[in-house]
């Protein structure tokens, strides 16, 4: 099933201090306090009015440096293969990414925030402000990833190469990983 096409102009820009995609975490919970800034188009500005009353929202942009993929691939958390659907890889049919990141502070036509997993340049498609009610469901489950521990998942996703033990369940940010590993 194909249709008309698509057709998406970018409303601004994303900056992050990430410029390698091997070394940009994976997934915005990962990245801990890692700083962004949305640097919306002026004409969109007005846009942003009601925005700061939300403590995160979700970013939705162009995975501008990504390639097409397979439609089955490795997820970074498992060695065996997933669909494409099934996974938040970047190489995808559609490349479109989508990050929930900590609102800082909202200035005119700028949004400051935490959680910047994205590389510096990526074109922001819109935004939506997270709203708990309808996005945190009462009997939600992750597939897949319910196998793979925190422990984990924390490692690969933060890109670290250092064994740290996190008890199952917790969250911690980055900069609160121990400067040694843990025995």
């Amino acid at each position: 099933m194909t249709g008309a096409a698509v057709i998406l102009h970018p409303l601004g820009v994303i900056r992050t201090p990430h410029q390698d995609p091997d070394r940009t975490p994976i997934q915005p919970c990962f990245a801990g306090a890692a700083p962004g800034e949305v640097q919306l188009d002026p004409a969109y500005a007005e846009g942003l009015e009601g925005l700061a009353a939300f403590s995160h929202a979700f970013l939705i942009y162009h995975l501008h440096r990504a390639t097409p993929g397979p439609l089955r691939v490795k997820p970074f958390m498992l060695d065996e293969l997933k669909g494409v659907f099934a996974c938040r890889y970047p190489h995808r049919p559609n490349a479109l990414g989508m990050s929930l990141v900590k609102i800082l502070a909202v200035e005119g036509d700028r949004v400051r925030f935490e959680g910047a997993d994205m590389l510096d340049g990526t074109p922001l498609l819109d935004i939506k402000p997270y709203y708990p009610k309808a996005d945190c469901p009462d009997a939600a489950w992750g597939g897949w990833t319910d196998r793979v521990g925190m422990d984990e998942a924390w490692r690969i996703g933060t890109r670290q190469t250092r064994t740290c033990l996190v008890p199952e369940g917790t969250y911690i940010h980055a900069d609160r990983l121990p400067s040694q590993p843990l025995d």
